[in-house]
């Protein structure tokens, strides 16, 4: 019974602690942004999920927020919804992409981080060789937007075939390794769990997205999604 209390009350001033540095860092780690592509392009203004990011970052007083994705054939252009200023930064995957979860991988990374020299990064059309690149980058576009405090940072979460339970989908490596970068190890953990949970309890268009995720799939997978 003491056992028990006291590991709650480790986890309670961990995930206190964890909260607190997240809230005066450069980046305030929140999670994952939805659960299947709705429309594509799927990141422009006027997006569902665009607005929801934007909401999101009000809901925080900041005047900008930070989207991260796997990287594909767009340039991940910033650009404003409303009176916010979404700011996207992608990985580039230097091996040929491959669907699915390699747990090998997973497991590795997961003890070790993610070696620097794995990804390449793009945002607003721009390369960048290394991390700390890219996040300077990231952070001078969030100054000349007025931001003040730790950037809200979701990863897009978008999986565009399979299991959208257990796969976090778009992004969440390059989440994972921002959140060890800022706030170690532990605080990875922390933020991931933190961040899988996050759009059970914000999304408002979860139930929907959960729903038709199979519909939604196909459709993107046969370009039936495509606004453009």
């Amino acid at each position: 019974m003491k056992k028990g209390i006291l590991i709650i009350a480790l986890l309670v001033i961990t995930g206190g602690y964890l909260y607190f540095t997240g809230t005066q860092g450069d980046f305030e780690p929140l999670g994952r942004l939805a659960f299947v592509k709705i429309a594509n392009p799927d990141m422009y203004p006027g997006h569902i999920h665009s607005k929801l990011l934007a909401d999101y970052a009000r809901e925080r007083g900041s005047k900008c927020i930070l989207v991260v994705h796997y990287g594909g054939s767009s340039n991940y252009r910033c650009y404003m919804e409303g009176d916010v200023y979404i700011l996207e930064l992608a990985y580039v995957e230097k091996k040929q992409y491959t669907p699915g979860i390699n747990w090998t991988e997973v497991w590795q990374e997961g003890i070790y981080g993610i070696p620097d020299d794995k990804w390449t990064y793009r945002s607003d059309g721009k390369e960048f060789r290394t991390l700390d690149e890219a996040l300077a980058y990231i952070k001078e576009r969030a100054a000349e937007h007025g931001q003040e405090g730790p950037i809200p940072l979701v990863y897009h979460g978008t999986v565009r075939q399979g299991d959208i339970f257990i796969n976090q989908g778009c992004g969440f490596p390059l989440y994972y390794k921002i959140a060890r970068k800022y706030y170690g190890p532990v605080g990875a953990y922390f933020y991931c769990l933190k961040g899988m949970i996050f759009p059970y309890l914000n999304n408002p268009y979860r139930n929907f997205e959960i729903k038709n995720a199979r519909a939604l799939q196909y459709y993107y997978t046969h370009n039936m999604l495509n606004y453009e």
